[in-house]
């Protein structure tokens, strides 16, 4: 973290994500803060919350993109959900509260992945003599403890080593083989369907069920492959310690959770002060304790949200942030607004992004054997297209580019098995032959790009 200045930060996300350069600086400097504050004395840092950031702009102009993209370059838990997806007291809807549970399961799977890597080869080691185990059964005679004649030991030790290399061959991928795996009963599964879910429970009564649900031992018939798999979660299951992985988790969640609330422009009041205007203010009161800084119960214990980045968005074309309500406002304290995309913006996002669209279905068709080039000039019509179809239909940003690419390529895909070794280039000409006539009807252009 020290190494990532906000400077830095910018350029790692200038090379998925074009322009928007003034919301790249925010994220850039509210992660940079996170490092600072982990510097101050106890007390201070105590005091010290995170600035809290509301993104301004319409669909697909990369607001959700810099989020992901930042928490990725962080290693920072993730969590994206819909504002419009809450409802007041989470009836027919999601509990506010369970967001901060999301964040944590999230925080707790990149921690478990963490800790994999590093037992993986213990893990690994143990599979690979639990299925040497089931290739080669112990003698009943030894199991029951009588004693074993050396020579016969001696044969089967050799046998197994000659077993192991062919393991590690590959040769047994496919050998059928049997497995005890521990299956668990949900005897209060209608229960819980009935009532809403399990995420309606309360996190106690969660953890709770989960420790009484009956387990049982059910004998599979598996390849070596899939075995291989099962018993390697199994063991690191076994050498993973849970306590010291769940706190972890936590502090990781608390410290340095990332929550992206999309859609926030939706919970906007629309004046008539009934209806549908009062569960947007209900929810929008349950939201502003947890971004203020709260301790939200979880099945893993109690969670803080104190430190936790809210990163709001919404395209605010019907309302305005000053219609959220004053309290919540004053907690999304950076408001950066998104430009919308233009022409030229759309040739950029085509070519220079590491994961550009173009390069990806050159590799995708790389696959096939076949050889594509885009063109300077095709990637400048396929943008111009999708400029043209945002202007005259719905602005919905890059995302159009991905509808006009999958028409630009659709038939050389579905040809492509039968193409291979071909070279194939798709310029301008390539472009309007596959486009043209959409385009030019704006009826057809609504419902096919």
């Amino acid at each position: 973290m020290k190494e990532l200045t906000p400077r830095r930060v910018v350029e790692e996300l200038d090379k998925y994500i074009i322009g928007q350069a003034e919301a790249k600086r925010a994220v850039a400097i509210a992660i940079r803060n996170r490092w600072r504050r982990l510097q101050l004395p106890d007390t201070m840092r105590e005091e010290i919350g995170p600035k809290n950031i509301l993104m301004i702009g319409p669909t697909g102009v990369g607001k959700t993109e810099i989020a992901r993209r930042l928490a990725m370059l962080v290693n920072a838990p993730f969590l994206k959900i819909e504002a419009t997806k809450f409802t007041e007291v989470g009836y027919m809807g999601r509990d506010v509260d369970s967001m901060v549970r999301d964040l944590v399961e999230i925080s707790i799977g990149m921690v478990k992945k963490e800790q994999t890597e590093v037992v993986r080869e213990s893990a690994e080691r143990l599979t690979e003599e639990r299925i040497l185990d089931e290739l080669l059964p112990r003698p009943s005679s030894e199991l029951s403890g009588h004693v074993v004649d050396e020579g016969a030991e001696s044969s089967r030790r050799r046998s197994r080593e000659k077993l192991r290399e062919q393991l590690r061959a590959g040769d047994f991928e496919d050998r059928l083989i049997e497995l005890q795996v521990e299956q668990k009963q949900m005897p209060v599964g209608m229960l819980a369907t009935t009532i809403g879910g399990a995420e309606q429970l309360g996190p106690e009564i969660q953890d709770l069920m989960d420790r009484l649900m009956p387990t049982r031992q059910k004998n599979r018939k598996v390849t070596v492959r899939e075995a291989r798999r099962i018993i390697f979660d199994d063991e690191c299951e076994k050498l993973i310690d849970r306590e010291k992985t769940i706190e972890l988790a936590v502090r990781r969640a608390e410290e340095s959770g990332i929550i992206f609330l999309d859609e926030m422009d939706k919970l906007c009041s629309q004046g008539s002060g009934h209806g549908p205007d009062v569960s947007r203010q209900g929810v929008q009161r349950d939201l502003l304790p947890i971004i203020e800084g709260a301790t939200i119960s979880t099945r893993y214990g109690p969670v803080r949200t104190d430190h936790v980045l809210f990163i709001a968005a919404g395209a605010f074309h019907l309302s305005k942030p000053s219609d959220l309500m004053p309290e919540l406002q004053g907690r999304l304290p950076i408001r950066v607004e998104l430009d919308d995309l233009t022409k030229e913006d759309f040739v950029r996002i085509l070519s220079e992004p590491r994961n550009a669209l173009t390069k990806q279905q050159v590799a995708l068709l790389a696959t096939e054997g076949l050889a594509v080039e885009f063109t300077a000039d095709g990637i400048d019509e396929m943008a111009s297209i999708a400029a043209d179809v945002n202007k005259r239909t719905e602005n919905i940003g890059a995302r159009r580019l991905q509808t006009i690419m999958e028409k630009v390529v659709e038939k050389m895909s579905f040809d492509a098995p039968e193409m291979s070794g071909r070279d194939v280039t798709i310029d301008g000409g390539y472009v309007r032959d596959r486009l043209g006539e959409i385009a030019r009807d704006v009826d057809l252009s609504k419902f096919i790009l």
